[in-house]
C-alpha cells in the first residue's frame, strides 16, 4: 500500500511541474484538425468492447 501511495504521489508530481512548462513552450496560434480523429472513435470503442468481451470470457 506504500508503494502504490509513493507512485500516486510521484505522478501527482510530474503532473504539476510537467503540465505548467508543456503549457509555457506550446507553439501558438497553431490550429490542429481533430475532424479525422473523431471518425476514429467509435470503431475503436466498438473494437474495445469485443476484446473485453473474448476476454471476458475466454479468460
Amino acid at each position: 500500500m506504500g508503494t502504490l501511495l509513493i507512485i500516486l504521489a510521484v505522478l501527482f508530481l510530474a503532473l504539476v511541474v510537467i503540465l505548467p512548462l508543456v503549457e509555457k513552450y506550446a507553439p501558438r496560434g497553431e490550429t490542429r484538425n481533430y475532424g479525422n480523429l473523431t471518425r476514429f472513435i467509435f470503431p475503436l470503442m466498438a473494437l474495445l468492447i469485443v476484446v473485453q468481451l473474448i476476454r471476458y470470457y475466454f479468460s
